[in-house]
């Protein structure tokens, strides 16, 4: 999936946040954007998910301009896992909240289901599937919401601080799995503050960084 933004700007009580920033992404393309808290990076995210309208310029999906399509159809072709992911229903089990990641699709729960736990276990997680979000620690959480990016099943992903409160071995273990992805054929856009993460993805020469 293409993903293209032409001279973004966006600004806040007079601070500019993006400005005029040209960004392009090919199909199949791996992008680490890097910089230093506040440089910008996460609201870059959140134009190209359409969360955030921009002051000036546009974004595209494909040929299409984002915010010419519907919540469902952008959800068909991009998918995001947020920095601090939360979530206020916590009697929700894990495999309930993986299962709502698939919303886009036309099928019974059933089909969700068992796709959640699919997720799940390809994460590492299986075992607590079952368990309340509300009883897991930070950890399992970030690996819930990784699963639920996986159960989205879209061809662009855009993940910032995937390894956001995970152990050092934990945070390899996301890296292999963005690079699977990746090499599965998914346009990926990473924000991290650790460049040494992106050996881990496993052909570290093919990515782009900005």
């Amino acid at each position: 999936m293409k993903l293209r933004l032409e001279q973004v700007s966006v600004a806040r009580r007079g601070r500019p946040l993006l400005d005029r920033v040209d960004l392009t992404l090919a199909p199949g393309e791996l992008l680490a954007l890097l910089g230093p808290n506040g440089a910008g990076k996460t609201t870059l995210l959140r134009v190209a998910l359409g969360l955030l309208q921009p002051d000036s310029g546009r974004v595209l999906l494909g040929e299409q301009e984002l915010h010419a399509s519907r919540p469902r159809e952008r959800a068909a072709r991009v998918a995001w896992l947020p920095q601090h992911s939360s979530t206020s229903a916590d009697d929700l089990t894990a495999v309930d909240v993986v299962a709502t990641a698939r919303y886009r699709f036309d099928e019974a729960f059933a089909r969700s289901e068992h796709e959640a736990r699919k997720a799940l276990a390809r994460v590492g997680v299986a075992a607590i599937a079952d368990r309340p979000i509300s009883t897991l620690s930070g950890g399992e959480r970030q690996r819930v919401s990784l699963a639920g990016l996986l159960a989205q099943d879209t061809p662009l992903l855009l993940v910032d601080e995937p390894a956001n409160h995970l152990d050092p071995a934990q945070q390899i273990d996301v890296y292999r799995l963005l690079g699977e992805l990746w090499r599965e054929g998914r346009s990926v856009v990473c924000v991290t503050h650790d460049v040494n993460l992106l050996r881990h993805l496993g052909e570290p020469s093919q990515v782009r960084v900005a």
